[in-house]
């Protein structure tokens, strides 16, 4: 099966452009990691503002994919099994 040279992918971006931004997140990753390497002292005294950060963060970009069907259970008891599931 031959394909077009220029096929795009899922996203709409070219496919020959992925090596590259493979290769920049790469680059990325090995700067971040000298840099946390360097100055670990600095960074350790950071842990906790990150950790009560990040549950912030965490709870506004996870995607709010999987609250559709509470108000379904709460209509339920403990001991009347859902239907239907």
């Amino acid at each position: 099966m031959n394909h077009p040279v220029n096929e795009s992918h899922a996203n709409g971006a070219p496919s020959r452009r992925r090596p590259a931004t493979i290769a920049m997140l790469m680059v990325v990753l090995i700067v971040a990691f000298y840099l946390l390497r360097e100055h670990w002292g600095h960074v350790s005294g950071l842990w906790p503002y990150l950790l009560l950060m990040a549950c912030p963060l965490m709870h506004l970009f996870h995607g709010h994919g999987g609250h559709g069907d509470h108000a379904r259970h709460e209509s339920h008891g403990p001991d009347k099994p859902v239907s239907g599931s």
